[in-house]
């Protein structure tokens, strides 16, 4: 059974590595909510879910919070909005010559959650669960140092159908499971509209090898250009080594 199997996992690895339990961020997504689910098996006694608004949708927060009632797992928020808004002013103040993108406006609140959550992990002795699935991943769909900043990844081997089959498995509440896939970047985002692709397609390739000629395309240049986001910071060798 698949939910069994990455239940001893977690506990496995966050106990090799000398964790008293696990955090994560808890974002009212189908990701979070499986991994959630699945850490308050391995830890029913030491895990914390963190919730991190910051200028998202109020029905971000209350799906975290149905996902946290019904597993019944304790949860810390932190509202990272004005930390946010202090850091674009500053920045904006140094950086007004070259301006700031959205996409780079972006990218600083998972930063910022990631910084929340070690944070948390540091102060409890816990382990940080990342959220991503092998499909994110494949496709570099994550922010660097953000939430792909964690010390395990328990859906890094599944495609977006079976993170999906598994919530179903595990009881996910079907509103979390049916909600279109979103990282929160802005108002209106979706992971699909982002990437240009959608689930089915990408989870299509990934697990049979086929495609359609566009697809292949697309998904081989993003996994190409993200090769960085998923390698360990290269070491510069000795002279002569």
């Amino acid at each position: 059974m698949l939910a069994e199997h990455l239940t001893a996992w977690i506990h496995d690895e966050v106990t090799a590595s000398g964790g008293a339990g696990t955090v994560f961020g808890l974002s009212g997504g189908i990701d979070s909510a499986v991994v959630a689910a699945l850490a308050k098996r391995a830890f029913p006694h030491h895990t914390l879910g963190v919730v991190m608004p910051c200028h998202s949708a109020p029905q971000d927060a209350e799906d975290a919070m149905l996902v946290a009632h019904h597993f019944g797992i304790p949860t810390s928020t932190v509202d990272l909005g004005g930390v946010y808004d202090t850091l674009l002013a500053q920045l904006a103040a140094c950086c007004s010559d070259m301006g700031m993108s959205r996409m780079t406006d972006a990218n600083i609140k998972p930063r910022l959650r990631m910084t929340a959550l070690y944070a948390f992990a540091n102060q409890l002795g816990y382990r940080v669960l990342g959220t991503g699935n092998r499909a994110e991943l494949t496709i570099g769909y994550f922010t660097k140092h953000g939430d792909g900043g964690c010390d395990l990844l328990p859906l890094g081997s599944l495609v977006k159908s079976e993170v999906r089959g598994l919530a179903r498995e595990l009881g996910v509440p079907a509103a979390v499971i049916d909600k279109p896939p979103s990282a929160g970047l802005w108002a209106g985002q979706t992971d699909e509209g982002e990437m240009g692709l959608t689930y089915e397609e990408l989870d299509a390739y990934l697990l049979t090898g086929e495609a359609p000629a566009a697809v292949k395309t697309r998904v081989d240049a993003m996994n190409a250009a993200s090769g960085h986001k998923r390698a360990l910071p290269r070491i510069a060798p000795k002279p002569g080594a």
